[in-house]
């Protein structure tokens, strides 16, 4: 048999990377009904965390308590065979409860360190808002640089990593709310609704069943998809193609927003940037390796909503981020 050529190894290499992205998209579409053993609708949100996961980036929920938020966090983790570790923020919480600290061993007479919670794949900051700025600020190093530098050495953190803060819209009361520099930080802002009728009796029917929110196992819920597949799936989003009139398209929307009389400020270039990255991740989840106008127009809400300020006159009138950037998409000419 004769030795195979180094023109038929680069096609052989193209057809695996091709079927292994093939296997990391059908595995990645399996969470979908893995994490509904656990969570009962929320479909919108559990597509934003695997965005997120597959743009390296973190996701801001925002919903009333008791919607599964934290269920929804633990079920991803579960079905992705990933490490998760959940904080509390208080007001008392102190930045080094979330980074780590150094710990004196008399025994040995020297300073370890002691990672903190910061150091999982999934980390779940509930309630970001109820905690002081200070400690707030000590995620966005965690968060950009995925590193954390205690006493002048930085300390890497495992790949992958995610933030989910989780933040409540009503009690604003002994809150802090997050400078729009951290605001930024954040690649997604979904909203997690109250479910509807339907969805809220079948809620009722598995925990009259037995259903138990603390043990997922005993729910039957699996690993499905793993580092792995995130690896082969982040590769092949690397790789899917966006033309110069969809980057225009983006940049388009994102300089109506600038110039909105609703809005204080609109997307900066960082914004523009992110939903270039989502609308080619849900590209790729939807079976294609090139971008359309209409993977921008269904990413644009969640990426770009958390990136802009009201006027108080829009406010006071009514208006939201949402409103706003829903008559910006259709403003904004398509491309053909």
């Amino acid at each position: 048999m004769s030795a195979p050529t180094a023109q038929n190894a680069g096609k052989t290499t193209t057809t695996e990377k091709a079927a292994s992205a093939d296997s990391a998209r059908a595995s990645l579409e399996a969470l979908r009904s893995e994490i509904a053993k656990a969570v009962v609708g929320q479909d919108p949100a559990v597509t934003g965390l695997v965005v997120a996961l597959l743009c390296h980036g973190h996701v801001l929920l925002e919903g009333v308590p008791g919607v599964a938020k934290t269920l929804l966090v633990r079920a991803l983790a579960a079905s992705l065979e990933l490490d998760t570790k959940r904080v509390q923020f208080t007001p008392d919480l102190m930045p080094s409860d979330i980074t780590g600290s150094l710990v004196y061993d008399a025994r040995t007479a020297e300073f370890s360190f002691q990672p903190g919670p910061v150091f999982t794949n999934l980390l779940l900051a509930d309630e970001i808002n109820r905690t002081p700025p200070k400690t707030q600020s000590s995620l966005l190093e965690a968060m950009e640089e995925r590193q954390v530098t205690v006493d002048g050495t930085a300390r890497p953190l495992p790949d992958p990593f995610l933030v989910a803060a989780t933040q409540n819209p009503v009690e604003y009361e002994g809150t802090y709310p997050l400078p729009e520099a951290q605001l930024d930080r954040f690649l997604l802002k979904l909203t997690v609704p109250l479910p509807s009728r339907e969805d809220e009796i079948h809620v009722l029917t598995r925990h009259a069943e037995g259903f138990n929110p603390r043990d997922l196992h005993a729910a039957g819920v699996r690993p499905v998809a793993g580092p792995a597949d995130l690896e082969a799936a982040r590769d092949a989003v690397a790789r899917t193609t966006v033309s110069p009139e969809i980057a225009g398209y983006v940049v388009d929307i994102c300089r109506t927003t600038r110039q909105s009389p609703s809005l204080a400020f609109g997307v900066s270039p960082r914004g523009a940037t992110a939903l270039l990255s989502t609308a080619r991740a849900w590209a790729w989840l939807t079976g294609r390796d090139y971008v359309i106008p209409d993977d921008v127009k269904a990413l644009a809400l969640p990426t770009l909503r958390h990136r802009v300020q009201l006027r108080p006159e829009a406010e006071m009138e009514g208006v939201t981020a949402d409103s706003v950037i829903t008559a910006i998409l259709a403003q904004v000419p398509v491309p053909r």
